[in-house]
């Protein structure tokens, strides 16, 4: 069984610093990488290399215009291949800038092990000094150079908050520009992440600046791993990543906005994260009018809210560079019919369970902003601006959807 880890990030120096030092790490390993930067030429170009140099070359063509149609068709088959030699320890997918880890993940473990395949670790790749500046960054991927097809809308700011979110670990490139508050809100955006260094060589795994990101609680060993390192000596922290394993349905669940893992309070070094919860719906005319202050408010904000004129519907708030998208997560579980529930994932019902209120069941407010120099107060002043009286609250549900739908343009309803 070949073992598969993903690599991603829009950080392109410290993505490919990260797979440099994996095929150092690991005897076997190779490199699997589908240029997507070639596409307005009609082809895709594959790339595998090994520590000393490329392998093989090839081309795969576009599919629908579409160039990680073309990545998703040609990397399984590249992947079968790996396997079969009997010879490669560790298939390294490095991924183009913008591709998300994500889809890919789920490529790789849906051929699984019929096709010889384990996926065993998911990196994205993380400049800390690039941080706010990528959140920042609104620009769409095509005025970059950086779209996947032609039909590509998504941003610098939404895509790298995905990449970063997806990853159980985060690899983190060595930059003299990054400071404490860089650190904070990186680990305020993934609390959960298991943040590791890469060394420069296998020796500098052992420095003090990079172990006080490493985790401490991965595996002590895994043999033959570091053939560099001498005798005896630990594999480092992101070897270790590549193999510690992967569940493409936990991450999923992870990031659905009804069970998301969102982050917990905090303030620390200048970057504040604020957890806002409530169990009142929004007035749909007062939110849009206060969405461009509470979108440019925070660095990042996530969560799911209730809407009074759709009360059944859970809605998904997901915002980065001064943008915001708004979607439906389907109906709150307090809307649906008790036959219905064994039809919902087992994850979905322990997260409603745990946000359960006797008269509105899960329906809920939960945001979540983290940015630097965040102004907590008035930002919740405007949030609870936006809630419903307490005569409107009194009034009732069907009076509630007989609310100015404000929303429908944005829900594209």
């Amino acid at each position: 069984m070949l073992s598969v880890a993903v690599v991603g990030g829009l950080h392109a120096d410290a993505r490919r610093q990260a797979v440099e030092r994996l095929l150092a790490d690991v005897p076997g390993a190779v490199a699997l990488h589908h240029d997507l930067a070639t596409a307005v030429a009609g082809t895709v170009v594959r790339t595998v290399r090994d520590r000393t140099g490329i392998v093989s070359a090839g081309e795969a063509p576009l599919i629908n215009d579409c160039a990680c149609c073309a990545l998703r068709e040609d990397l399984v088959p590249e992947l079968e291949r790996l396997a079969a030699d009997g010879v490669t320890r560790l298939a390294i997918v490095e991924l183009w800038d913008s591709v998300e880890p994500k889809a890919m993940a789920e490529v790789v473990a849906s051929a699984g092990p019929d096709a010889g395949l384990r996926l065993t670790g998911v990196i994205t790749a993380v400049d800390p000094a690039l941080v706010l500046p990528y959140l920042g960054n609104g620009d769409d991927l095509a005025d970059a150079g950086l779209a996947a097809a032609a039909s590509d809308r998504r941003t610098i700011a939404d895509t790298f908050a995905r990449q970063l979110e997806y990853a159980p670990v985060l690899a983190l490139a060595y930059s003299e520009e990054a400071d404490e508050e860089d650190n904070a809100l990186l680990a305020q955006l993934h609390p959960t992440a298991r943040r590791v260094p890469i060394p420069a060589s296998t020796e500098a795994a052992a420095e003090p600046a990079a172990t006080e990101a490493a985790d401490q609680s991965a595996p002590e060993t895994v043999p033959d791993i570091a053939p560099e390192a001498a005798p005896g000596a630990a594999p480092s922290a992101l070897a270790l990543a590549a193999f510690a394993g992967f569940d493409v349905e936990a991450a999923a669940a992870a990031q659905h906005p009804a069970c998301a893992l969102l982050p917990a309070e905090a303030d620390e070094c200048g970057v504040s994260t604020l957890v806002w919860h409530r169990r009142r719906p929004f007035h749909p005319e007062r939110l849009y009018a206060a969405l461009e202050g509470l979108t440019c408010a925070a660095a990042r904000s996530r969560g799911r809210f209730w809407l009074a004129d759709r009360p059944d519907t859970l809605l998904h708030w997901d915002a980065a560079g001064g943008a915001l998208c708004v979607e439906s997560a389907g109906p709150w579980m307090a809307s649906l019919p008790d036959a219905a529930w064994d039809l919902v994932p087992p994850v979905r019902r322990a997260a409603a369970a745990l946000d359960w209120h006797p008269e509105h069941g899960d329906c809920c407010q939960h945001l979540v902003f983290t940015s630097p120099g965040l102004d907590r107060d008035g930002l919740e002043l405007l949030l609870e601006s936006c809630l419903l009286t307490d005569t409107e609250y009194a009034a009732g549900r069907t009076a509630w959807k007989r609310l100015p739908p404000a929303f429908d343009t944005l829900l594209e309803v």
